[in-house]
């Protein structure tokens, strides 16, 4: 049961501390909802894109972030991609994501040569109910 609160804690930790840099540093969108991608023109965007000022990804600029119109202000969970042709990972935050944005950003996310898995905040979290076993009753 320790281990449970300490990954609870950590997964806790994560969150609130990647919601502190969103909260000190602001976000920057520049590459608003219905744009196309600079490089990519058949690629538009279904939700405001952009990035966290003052951090650094693993591309060397600001942690990427897609910006949505849910009423709630937080973060919903983030998208884990790797590019096979660029050869690299980065993270790309979900804030104030709704259910649609979400999938829109996860099916954005996993064309290839785009390959990405959706970490949703609540699952880390510990908060789905876990599967009971036969034996258990409901």
């Amino acid at each position: 049961m320790e281990n449970d609160n300490e990954s609870q804690k950590e997964n806790n930790d994560f969150w609130q501390i990647l919601e502190q840099q969103i909260r000190e540093n602001g976000i920057t969108i520049d590459r608003p909802k219905g744009k196309p991608h600079p490089r990519f023109p058949d690629l538009i965007y279904p939700i405001d894109y952009g990035y966290i000022p003052h951090t650094k990804s693993m591309d060397g600029e600001g942690i990427d972030i897609l910006f949505g119109t849910a009423k709630k202000q937080e973060i919903e969970g983030l998208i884990c991609t790797f590019d096979a042709i660029k050869k690299d990972s980065e993270i790309k935050i979900l804030y104030a994501c709704n259910e649609d944005e979400i999938r829109m950003a996860k099916a954005m996310f996993s064309s290839p040569p785009m390959y990405g898995i959706l970490v949703r905040r609540e699952t880390v979290m510990g908060l789905r109910p876990k599967p009971h076993k036969e034996s258990e009753t409901p």
